[in-house]
């Protein structure tokens, strides 16, 4: 699947380049206080990965 079909489906996710944890916008993280269906956009710029603690500019966007 395209990046571009994956946004239209609402399945854009990003992936931490420094542990490989993966957000996933369908998913969120509700026990960080991220809702299901939150865009990767709106997440806050200090959000920490919970798995390594980098911030939200160590993510990259998956292409699947």
């Amino acid at each position: 699947m395209s990046t571009r079909l994956n946004a239209a489906l609402g399945e854009r996710a990003w992936v931490c380049v420094v542990c490989g944890f993966i957000y996933q916008e369908k998913e969120g993280i509700p026990e960080d206080g991220i809702a299901p269906g939150t865009p990767w956009e709106e997440v806050d710029d200090d959000w920490m990965c919970p798995k390594c603690g980098v911030t939200k500019s160590d993510f990259v966007l998956l292409t699947l």
